[in-house]
């Protein structure tokens, strides 16, 4: 291929850099936009490039609803209708456009590069010692860390189903809620043996159909069940200003914490094949509006209906499935409240394998580039199976680690509310002064305030009520 190439160059007639700098000839443009790095082809995130719009969009769609949405409600009762309604439309806005920018920002034309992965691309814009300084704990926690929790809230969720389906007469010993986690964690690492992202996109889809599922349950059974009594919609008012200012950002982080899944943006584009015609952006970008459409048919209706459901009286711990099983748990089917954990814990299943797959894919590379070679079989599932235990370790050794949520998910802020601005004004370098320019450098700054409000909060809420140690001792 190399001589044939280089045999047509030769016919053509000489050029200057300046004209190959404003028109790169097409072979030469197809052959940029397909160079990789050799070892993508062991790697179970780009191993397989035959994705699409669909696989696009079933991956962003079980990557972006999760339970973490089901407390919204809660943020709207300390910022109200106005302002909780303001606030979710310019988070929800906020994070698309970021989402857009790192899809345009996958593949370069003037570098041949594919940026595959989310450090990959902040390490190559920023360089490699800021990357490891910002951006590799956020990145890391939010694949390892929502792992943990998901066993957390597939496992407590089990316990639940069991509860429901055995009945109040059950003669039957239940399992502890160490042995459930470990249930849990048992499905998820058989489940996590199919050998890369391509191949869970049928996984994705019952689990982003499981999310919409459970998420249209909830809102509808507490909108039909009517208002609950003494209901109030007036804001919480604390005693002082400090502690006012502190619910506040809490109300704001609960709002950020809802979205997610932009750690995961750049390794689902990976999976596309792209050429000049058809360069994966395009696709991949079809497959982010349909997802993100569905997306916002779940979270609007379930903030705004649970919150004029329950107001004040929606749980802060669980949201709208604590709600569920609190205030309608005599009223509704058994079969309605057995069927959402059901959903519940097909969803937590799903979700992991996409959000375990980084770092299945980081410690695969380890071995691949000290060996310069693929990962054999067996040691593939030994990872997956070592990291899959690790994080039921986790869930059971630190289970007051939900404590620090706020702590510890301020910092992975930036990730999705600002980092992709700062990365499109180094590598695009828009005209100064103007709309992109001006864009970028509000929402990235403002993202990076909003990450340290978010920290401090979660420091003082801390030191305010502060947290019951007790490890290996999961309730």
């Amino acid at each position: 291929m190399g001589d044939v190439v280089e045999e047509e160059s030769s016919a053509i007639p000489p050029r200057t850099a300046m004209d190959f700098g404003a028109h790169v000839v097409p072979i030469r443009k197809a052959i940029q936009l397909t160079k990789f790095d050799p070892q993508d082809a062991w790697l179970p995130i780009t191993e397989s490039r035959n994705g699409n719009a669909y696989y696009a969009a079933f991956h962003t769609l079980c990557s972006g609803i999760g339970i973490q949405a089901l407390v919204l409600p809660v943020a709207f009762t300390i910022l109200g209708w106005t302002w909780g309604i303001i606030c979710l439309t310019v988070a929800f806005v906020w994070q698309l456009y970021t989402l857009w920018l790192l899809v345009k920002l996958h593949e370069s034309i003037q570098t041949g590069m594919r940026y595959s992965r989310y450090f990959q691309l902040f390490s190559d814009t920023f360089g490699e010692r800021m990357g490891k300084i910002f951006a590799l704990f956020p990145i890391m926690y939010l694949s390892g860390g929502t792992c943990v929790a998901l066993i957390i809230i597939g496992g407590s969720t089990m316990k639940l189903f069991f509860q429901i389906v055995c009945g109040h007469g059950c003669s039957a010993k239940p399992l502890t809620t160490v042995e459930w986690y470990l249930v849990f964690t048992c499905a998820s690492v058989v489940l996590s043996q199919l050998p890369n992202l391509n191949s869970i996109a049928g996984v994705s889809l019952i689990g982003a159909a499981t999310a919409i599922a459970y998420c249209t349950i909830m809102w509808l059974v507490s909108v039909t069940s009517g208002r609950l009594d003494g209901v109030s919609y007036d804001p919480v008012k604390e005693n002082d200003n400090m502690a006012m200012i502190f619910s506040v950002l809490n109300a704001l982080g609960i709002m950020a914490f809802a979205f997610r899944g932009h750690n995961l943006t750049l390794e689902i584009q990976a999976t596309m094949p792209s050429t000049e015609k058809n360069p994966s952006h395009v696709q991949m970008w079809i497959g982010v509006k349909v997802a993100y459409a569905i997306i916002a048919m779940c979270l609007f209706p379930l903030a705004i209906g649970g919150y004029w459901a329950y107001g004040h009286k929606i749980p802060v711990n669980g949201g709208m499935l604590t709600a569920i099983y609190q205030y309608h748990g005599r009223d509704t089917s058994q079969f309605v409240l057995a069927l959402t954990s059901l959903l519940v814990i097909i969803n937590a299943v799903s979700s992991f394998q996409i959000y375990g797959m980084p770092m299945f894919d980081d410690m695969e590379s380890k071995y691949t580039k000290r060996k310069n070679k693929p990962c054999p079989w067996w040691l593939r599932s030994g990872f997956r199976a070592m990291f899959g235990y690790g994080c039921f370790f986790v869930a059971v050794a630190i289970p007051f680690l939900g404590s620090l949520a706020g702590l510890i998910g301020g910092i992975a802020v930036p990730v999705t509310f600002a980092y992709p601005c700062f990365m499109w004004l180094r590598i695009k370098k828009p005209k100064k002064y103007g709309i992109m320019w001006w864009l970028n450098w509000v929402l990235g700054l403002s993202g990076m305030i909003l990450s340290v409000v978010l920290i401090a909060s979660g420091i003082y809420v801390v030191i305010d009520t502060g947290i019951e140690v007790s490890f290996f001792k999961p309730h």
